[in-house]
């Protein structure tokens, strides 16, 4: 697969440091910086994020010829490069203007500052006949506007528009830049984008669904996504009824840099609508997509090689949320059991093991390992239903499912800090103690919820069948 990215690229610096005293000059602290890390940004990272999934790219930009442009050249080069990855081809004029630059200083895992060069809006860019002609050849277009011009050049404009009609055509807005053109297939602001551009207020998802109409029918485009952060997405396809949004939720994550979820989501829609999969199909595998970049630490956890051995989806996301709670200092909880049949006592329990950290990752056992442990009648609910259960708690940040009779093996896989169990269990006597004594963690119970039980709700069910 071949995709064209189209829009204004930036240079995204990220300064990582700890902070230990205030400046004695002023209220503010004093980050000693340990890392500094540069990549493509604006339309680069979603180049970089398609290239990272084995797709060819072939970027369509404006690129100064001072040597932040050199920086992100090479910074996409490094990715076209690595093993397994899409070649990236970058096709640009000339921006007649400075690189932009977006540094971000984070001392202990919080952010600090944000410093900005060269962002404001400059003249038109230079728009050449090879820029053109890059929209030609690919299964897919999709525009990352940054409000730099790009999108406001005649030339371009028609040559979008053309494509629209051939290919899945995929719009990523932005306030300063220029309306979609009519062809796009799916047009992506975010609710106060797609708020301010409609004109309306009020709660986030009724306004959300009524911009979304007014917008559709501005730029007369055949469906129109309203991303909502955490609550998920909101999707208007043209044509259907006024009022009738459909939505589509959000995994919760916890505590997350959000930068470039937009260009994730963005980047897997045009992917999936140009293997054929219907609108809806798309939206709802770029929602996942976007909450799975978030999970594994956003544009931080990109800096993981291309090439690394990958695991189950379930330990892979444990291992993410994990490794981005430890880049932030913070602590990484854990719980167990078989959460077939749930009750509050589950809930309280697992809100309280929350509460004692900065993440929670609940290991939980197999449909085979509930057999053995409960017999042949469980589990009432399979893994899969559990899983999902699991994860619309607000207070679980993972699951991992083991096939083991007992989670030792899967705990030494992400080594939590803290492990949790109800306060029935006594904390010398768990086997899970001596495993987490081997890195340093510890062993904690929270309170047992007394007539709570999953064993007393299935014999129920059974009498009431």
């Amino acid at each position: 697969m071949k995709v064209a990215v189209v829009g204004d690229v930036l240079l995204d610096v990220d300064m990582h440091g700890t902070v230990e005293r205030l400046s004695p000059d002023a209220p503010v602290p004093v980050v000693a910086i340990e890392d500094s890390i540069s990549r493509a940004g604006g339309a680069g990272l979603v180049a970089t994020m398609l290239a990272r999934d084995g797709v060819d790219v072939v970027l369509v930009t404006a690129l100064s010829s001072d040597g932040r442009a050199d920086d992100i050249r090479a910074c996409l080069a490094r990715v076209s490069n690595a093993s397994g990855a899409g070649r990236i081809e970058v096709v640009a004029g000339d921006s007649y203007a400075a690189t932009p630059v977006k540094t971000r200083v984070r001392g202990s895992g919080q952010a600090v500052v944000r410093i900005d060069e060269g962002c404001d809006p400059p003249g038109a860019p230079q728009v050449t006949s090879g820029m053109i002609d890059a929209l030609s050849d690919v299964d897919a277009v999709i525009v990352a506007d940054y409000g730099r011009g790009m999108t406001s050049d005649p030339s371009l404009r028609e040559a979008l528009r053309r494509a629209g009609t051939r290919v899945p055509l995929v719009w990523d807005p932005h306030p300063r830049g220029a309306d979609p053109v009519e062809t796009a297939a799916l047009v992506t602001p975010n609710a106060s984008e797609a708020l301010a551009a409609a004109g309306v207020s009020g709660d986030p998802v009724s306004a959300a669904g009524r911009s979304a109409e007014i917008l559709a029918s501005r730029w007369g485009c055949s469906a129109v996504l309203v991303t909502l952060g955490h609550r998920g997405a909101l999707l208007h396809v043209a044509g259907a009824p006024s009022g009738s949004p459909h939505v589509v939720p959000a995994s919760p994550v916890h505590d997350v840099d959000p930068c470039g979820a937009g260009d994730r989501l963005a980047a897997s829609a045009a992917t999936s609508l140009a293997v054929g999969n219907t609108v809806p199909e798309a939206v709802a595998h770029a929602v996942e997509r976007a909450g799975l970049f978030l999970a594994s630490g956003g544009v931080a956890g990109m800096e993981r090689p291309t090439n690394t051995q990958t695991l189950p989806g379930e330990a892979r996301d444990a291992l993410t949320v994990t490794h981005r709670i430890r880049s932030q200092g913070g602590t990484v909880v854990a719980t167990g059991g078989c959460f077939d049949l749930m009750h509050a006592g589950h809930a309280r329990t697992l809100a309280a093991a929350r509460a004692l950290g900065d993440c929670l990752i609940v290991c939980l056992n197999s449909d085979d390992s509930v057999r053995r442990l409960k017999g042949a009648e469980r589990p009432i609910m399979s893994q899969d239903d559990r899983v999902d259960l699991l994860l619309a708690l607000e207070c679980v940040d993972a699951v991992i499912v083991f096939d083991e009779d007992t989670p030792e093996t899967v705990l030494r896989r992400f080594e939590p800090d803290i492990w949790v169990k109800g306060g029935d269990y006594v904390a010398d006597e768990l086997p899970e103690t001596a495993v987490l004594a081997e890195w340093g963690g510890r062993t904690i119970t929270v309170p047992y919820f007394a007539g709570r039980s999953s064993t007393r709700l299935a014999g129920a069910l059974a009498k009431v069948g």
